[in-house]
């Protein structure tokens, strides 16, 4: 993996660089509060592949970084409808699951270190895997200073796109991790949905740094404020 640009990179690299494992970790580590998202797409935009699922539009380089990002943060911050979409399993990392229904997918249902964050309205009861975090809707920004609070304060989100749309457009979101893998999927967006999909955004980004691998290109960038 080779770097191509890294004007405001968290290490000291240089562009034309190869890039070792401990090299990959020092540019996504962080210190303090960070909320990161990351996601992946194809060439056209689409942010699943023909069954769905992000899983299949991944790469060797991508998945480097997505274990690197995971290295580095306290906790993961999900959708309900990625989480079932992708199949999420046991992970190393504790995570935060955001729904509107009272109980977890199936997939994560039982399983230690796995949270609920839903709402008053859904009908379930506060307990030590259920937060309530609003009424009617979950409370974004709440539930963020409970995650910091009570988990850690480097928050990894890997979506969905509704999800980040909202975290986006309450300036919660400190960066954004996105990855390109050389493949095409077509459809419509009914079928492979953008990134962000929603709330409507309108924010300046800034380039930290831009990595590539067999034609996969990483990149990590920052709201300007």
């Amino acid at each position: 993996m080779r770097v191509l640009t890294c004007d405001h990179a968290a290490a000291r690299v240089s562009p034309g660089d190869e890039l070792t494992s401990v090299d990959l970790d020092a540019l996504y580590a962080a210190t303090g509060p960070l909320l990161r998202l990351n996601f992946v797409t194809t060439l056209d935009g689409a942010a699943t592949g023909p069954d769905g699922r992000s899983g299949t539009i991944n790469s060797a380089a991508d998945h480097r970084g997505f274990t690197a990002m995971r290295r580095a943060a306290d906790v993961l911050l999900v959708g309900a409808g990625t989480v079932r979409a992708e199949e999420y399993g046991p992970a190393r990392l504790p995570v935060v699951v955001v729904s509107g229904r009272s109980e977890l997918p199936d997939s994560v249902r039982g399983q230690e270190g796995v949270v609920l964050a839903t709402t008053a309205a859904s009908g379930a009861t506060e307990g030590e895997s259920v937060w309530i975090c609003g009424e009617d809707g979950v409370d974004l920004p709440r539930l963020l200073e409970r995650v910091r609070r009570e988990v850690g304060p480097h928050v990894l989100c890997e979506g969905g796109p509704t999800l980040a749309a909202e975290l986006v457009a309450l300036g919660l979101v400190d960066e954004i991790a996105l990855s390109w893998t050389p493949n095409l999927v077509g459809g419509g967006r009914g079928d492979h949905p953008r990134l962000l999909e929603g709330a409507d955004v309108d924010v300046e980004l800034a380039c930290r740094h831009l990595l590539e691998e067999d034609g996969t290109l990483l990149g990590l960038w920052r709201p300007v404020r």
